[in-house]
């Protein structure tokens, strides 16, 4: 259930969160038109600083969030919930906007909800929604069989007894990037790796951040794209499905092929690059110039 991010082998030197963000949290500079991104339960930032230097490569300004309680230990998780999570988005949000009139926001799982939450709460301020791998439903071909029970059982206030531990394939289709978020695990380093388990508790306040966002779904006219992979581990495309039936606006839904649950770091991240700086640029406002649509095609490899 828990995500993880890849240890990185040199520096991001040019990855500096801004004046006012958290210390794991990142912000490459660039235009007027900005892109927040949030990441998922028991993660941390870096499992989108790939996806963020794409963003920044095609001229955007990207800010990478890191919610309250994470990228240190179980405690600190424990001594949050989902409304701390939800308050650290909206407050990266808010900071963005003073600086930036045209902001995107994106997250990956749990980090694509919040994403949602943050365009209900600001209604009309943020121009699209990049939902990677959207969690609404763990049902993933991992995910052991009879969990929606115990996801009951967390919810009668039980979490306290439950720790989830990770498991093989960890969300990731690429044998070489699962050696390393192992080697990560393994180290204890949780500023790049996340926590190795997911505290009942923490999914308790997950599933309760799920049941607050489902009504509001119907609501939501912000264009949005929802990147998905076929042989999600954690999450079966039943949760993009679902999206794209409940939510008010514009979907643009699109399957990966050759992925499991973190599409940001996987097999395909290049892919996922590629359509979000489509969608970004297709959803710019009318009054600015058109950016040059080669500039998103020049790759970093990782």
């Amino acid at each position: 259930m828990n995500v993880h991010s890849p240890p990185f082998d040199k520096p991001d030197t040019g990855a500096a969160p801004a004046a006012w963000q958290p210390p794991h949290a990142f912000h490459y500079a660039g235009g007027p038109i900005a892109v927040v991104l949030i990441h998922g339960l028991t993660g941390t930032p870096a499992e989108l600083k790939l996806v963020a230097k794409g963003f920044a490569r095609a001229g955007y300004s990207v800010y990478g969030v890191q919610l309250a309680g994470h990228c240190g230990s179980e405690a600190e998780l424990l001594a949050t919930g989902w409304k701390d999570w939800l308050a650290s988005a909206l407050e990266a949000f808010d900071r963005v906007r003073t600086d930036h009139h045209t902001v995107f926001v994106g997250g990956l799982s749990m980090g694509a909800l919040l994403s949602l939450l943050v365009t209900s709460h600001r209604v009309g301020q943020a121009a699209g929604c990049l939902l990677y791998s959207p969690t609404m439903f763990y049902d993933g071909w991992s995910v052991p069989r009879g969990s929606v029970f115990l996801h009951a059982a967390i919810l009668l206030g039980l979490g306290r007894f439950f720790r989830f531990g990770e498991s093989f394939p960890y969300g990731v289709k690429d044998d070489r990037l699962r050696v390393r978020i192992q080697a990560a695990m393994q180290c204890g380093r949780c500023e790049e790796a996340g926590l190795p388990y997911m505290p009942g508790r923490s999914l308790a306040q997950l599933l309760r951040l799920i049941r607050d966002l489902k009504p509001r779904l119907p609501a939501l006219r912000t264009p949005v794209l929802v990147l998905h992979a076929r042989q999600d581990d954690i999450a079966s495309i039943r949760n993009a499905g679902y999206l794209a039936a409940n939510l008010g606006g514009n979907v643009e839904k699109i399957l990966l092929e050759n992925s499991y649950h973190m599409i940001t770091l996987d097999r395909e991240r290049d892919l996922v690059i590629d359509h979000s700086v489509s969608f970004v640029q297709r959803n710019e406002p009318r009054r600015l110039a058109p950016r040059d649509p080669g500039r998103a095609l020049d790759r970093e490899r990782s």
